[in-house]
């Protein structure tokens, strides 16, 4: 994250005349790591919760979602959120209809990902309750909420 957080600053550094371009770069890149992390954590709750408590699996995926979360989710999220805002304000002024509905979709898919956090916790904690159909169900969740994002920004329909 530190090393990415100082790319960042160089390239606005060098480049200030194109900063917005650069920005909307980085952010892109920032939702597609979330992205890739929100797609791949269900799934690995779907083998996880298939795997006897305590089998060396279990031990395996707990070590796996916690480095998923914490090394590229977490940090992907606040550089989507922080530069997405950024844009927001600086090139459309918080304008726009379909830029608050895509908003709003954003704020859901941060819900979905303080749900899968606090399942990271459960399962690390032996707590899982929930079964592996109901992973693979909410594993479809962030594929719907891109979908309608990205219509939003590239169609901009109102």
């Amino acid at each position: 994250m530190v090393v990415f957080a100082a790319i960042v600053a160089l390239i606005f550094y060098l480049d200030p005349a194109n900063l917005y371009a650069w920005a909307k770069a980085v952010h892109v890149i920032a939702v597609i790591s979330w992205m890739a992390g929100m797609l791949y954590l269900p799934r690995l709750f779907v083998y996880h919760a298939e795997s006897p408590v305590g089998s060396v699996q279990s031990e395996t995926f707990k070590v796996m979602e916690k480095r998923l979360l914490r090394a590229i989710i977490n940090p992907a999220m606040i550089v989507t959120w922080a530069l997405g805002l950024w844009l927001a304000w600086s090139g459309f002024h918080f304008a726009g209809g379909w830029l608050h509905a895509k908003i709003a979709l954003v704020l859901v898919m941060s819900g979905v990902h303080g749900y899968f956090s606090s399942a990271v916790r459960a399962f690390a904690e032996d707590r899982n309750k929930k079964s592996s159909r109901h992973w693979r169900m909410m594993n479809e969740v962030p594929t719907l909420l891109l979908i309608g994002i990205v219509i939003l920004v590239v169609v901009k329909p109102f």
